[in-house]
């Protein structure tokens, strides 16, 4: 089953890849790696999902705010690679979670895009992971999520 079955099959579609926000680029190869910018969560219809864990957004909330990053992640790769079959696996991704300084619970947030990545690729999309709280985020956004991708 190619990736894009298995896209279809969740019932997801890529959304087009984000554009870069500022003065940076959203994807840069060095030899097999394939390093993503951090890509935050954009609803189908274009609208961040903007809030802070454990003030006005819940784990759920969070989760598909991480699974939203995570096909912004997947669409960069499709952009800069043109046919994700070429990943050979996904290395890393670091998910930095909005939220106040008692939230706890940023591995479970994060669980949103590293479930969606091994759902999407399979073995090749296990990965390392760093689920680190922060104060805020760009735009106010609830998740933000970079990504090291090995090419094959």
């Amino acid at each position: 089953m190619t990736v894009e079955d298995r896209l279809a099959a969740l019932g997801l579609t890529l959304p087009p890849a984000p554009p870069p926000a500022a003065s940076y680029r959203p994807f840069v190869q060095v030899g097999s790696l394939l390093y993503v910018a951090g890509q935050i969560p954009q609803a189908p219809d274009g609208t961040l999902l903007r809030g802070r864990l454990g003030d006005d957004l819940d784990v759920a909330a969070g989760r598909r705010a991480a699974e939203r990053c995570a096909l912004a992640v997947v669409a960069q790769v499709k952009a800069a690679t043109g046919d994700l079959a070429r990943v050979d696996r996904f290395v890393k991704l670091t998910v930095f979670v909005n939220s106040t300084p008692h939230f706890t619970d940023q591995p479970e947030v994060a669980n949103g895009a590293s479930e969606l990545i091994v759902a999407v690729f399979g073995e090749r999309g296990h990965h390392a992971r760093s689920a680190v709280g922060v104060a805020s985020l760009p735009r106010g956004v609830a998740v933000e999520v970079d990504a090291v991708v090995a090419l094959g």
